[in-house]
């Protein structure tokens, strides 16, 4: 995370706070995936999830007339116009120093803070984000459709303007010198923005679903929320598992979901002794090391995912046939992005198990120091003096948290796979073409749980 040494104490949990040893943690883990396969294989013989996102209950009238109201809607954006500007207030005209907020704000309240609200409401950074807001505003002012650019977006791109500024954004975190310093993270800022909103001033306001790093989180975790939009925009109660598997493939959705995993994973080895000594033996500027070891990271994960893939859909004998035809199966090139969102779940348990302990401590500190972030003595919020509590983080407590979500995500993800796989391949090899993601499923667990006990 960010130079400050506050914002690298990730978690506090570690192997001598786990109720067993890490061995038979990590054989328990992956003999309860083996067992979930199986008993899907035999219980779970047809697709069951609404991949069309078409289903769910709807919510009732008076809450979805609020939340569809627009005066609602742009108290929203008000409000996400305000809290960019009180960020603002420390990023240009505070000290920099640890007692500035700016980078606990970036780092702590919006990026891991982002995964808690998304999965309980939704997409929520759509509806806040600040350059929404100014595209929006500058475009009444011109009398023009926000959602109408000078040139039409390109069909083929896809998400994978969001890939190149997602990997931008965790580079950022992970690895860029002073990285909690002002002049980077201004530096940082002033580039997206002009990406975000020069792109939408070419392409229209779909752009921001295409390229801004923090929709597409928000909007890849909200796809876990309890709420959601049923496929003729009515507001919705829904099973979250209905929510994920109704996520459609898309260029570049593969890189996004393999960014974000590979992302945390690296961000567990960089605070692993042997690669903190590695880092300071080698010679090479701490910068460099990062860089490679990051893009290493996300490279192993993604060559892992396309070869268990790709495996997958020649053992299932995915082909030219219409996909959901029992006969046949679907085009194996498309197999990698129809099972893209299974990786959802698992980077959203890392992103949990990883920054947990980091949200309650840091997270309460940041906005204790948002009362003053001119560090002027003022108290604007009445929170200047208020110190972290630290109930709900203890030693055994974030171990047996980390071990619960990161085993969860993986189920998850397995029952997601074998629900695809069904309306992928022919129904006589759905289950032996499970095989492979199932080989992947276990080595993301093993790999997960050793990094993340390793620092």
């Amino acid at each position: 995370m960010a130079g400050d040494p506050a914002l690298l104490a990730h978690g506090v949990g570690g192997r001598q706070d786990l109720p067993i040893t890490l061995a038979d943690l990590v054989v328990a883990a992956a003999l309860t995936l083996v067992v979930t396969f199986v008993a899907l294989g035999l219980l779970w013989r047809e697709p069951r999830l609404d991949r069309d996102a078409a289903g769910g209950r709807p919510v009732p009238e008076r809450l979805a007339g609020l939340v569809d109201a627009p005066a609602f809607r742009w108290a929203l954006r008000a409000l996400g116009l305000l809290a960019a500007g009180w960020f603002c207030v420390g990023l240009f005209a505070g000290p920099d120093t640890p007692d500035n907020p700016t980078a606990g704000a970036l780092y702590v309240l919006l990026w891991v803070g982002l995964v808690p609200v998304s999965l309980l409401f939704g997409p929520v950074w759509r509806a806040v984000n600040p350059l929404r807001t100014v595209h929006l505003l500058v475009a009444l002012a011109a009398r023009r459709d926000p959602a109408r650019g000078v040139r039409e977006l390109p069909a083929g791109l896809g998400l994978w303007p969001a890939a190149l500024t997602l990997f931008g954004f965790v580079w950022l975190e992970l690895v860029a010198p002073d990285r909690a310093t002002l002049p980077v993270i201004t530096a940082w800022l002033a580039g997206y923005a002009v990406v975000v909103l020069g792109g939408a001033a070419l392409f229209g306001a779909g752009w921001f679903d295409r390229a801004d790093p923090f929709e597409v989180y928000s909007a890849l975790v909200g796809r876990l929320a309890p709420i959601g939009r049923a496929a003729d925009g009515v507001l919705v109660w829904r099973n979250p598992l209905d929510g994920i598997a109704g996520l459609r493939s898309r260029p570049g959705l593969v890189a996004v979901v393999i960014v974000l995993l590979g992302s945390t994973m690296f961000d567990s080895l960089s605070n692993a002794p042997a690669w903190l000594r590695f880092s300071q033996e080698n010679g090479l500027p701490p910068a460099v090391t990062g860089s490679a070891g990051l893009v290493a990271v996300i490279g192993v994960v993604a060559v892992a995912y396309l070869v268990a893939t790709g495996a997958a859909a020649r053992v299932g004998r995915a082909g030219p046939a219409g996909a959901g035809d029992p006969a046949g199966g679907v085009e194996s090139r498309r197999v990698p992005g129809e099972l893209a969102h299974s990786i959802v779940p698992i980077a959203v348990g890392y992103v949990v198990a990883h920054y947990y302990s980091l949200l309650i401590l840091e997270g309460q500190r940041t906005v204790a120091l948002l009362s003053d972030p001119r560090d002027t003595g003022a108290d604007w919020f009445g929170t200047a003096g208020w110190q972290p509590h630290t109930t709900l983080v203890t030693p055994s407590g974030v171990a047996n948290l980390q071990i619960t979500v990161i085993i969860v995500g993986h189920l998850l993800g397995t029952l997601l796979a074998h629900d695809r796989a069904l309306y992928l391949f022919p129904r006589a090899r759905a289950v032996a073409g499970q095989l492979p993601l199932l080989a992947l499923m276990v080595a993301y667990t093993v790999a997960g749980l050793l990094l993340l006990y390793a620092g």
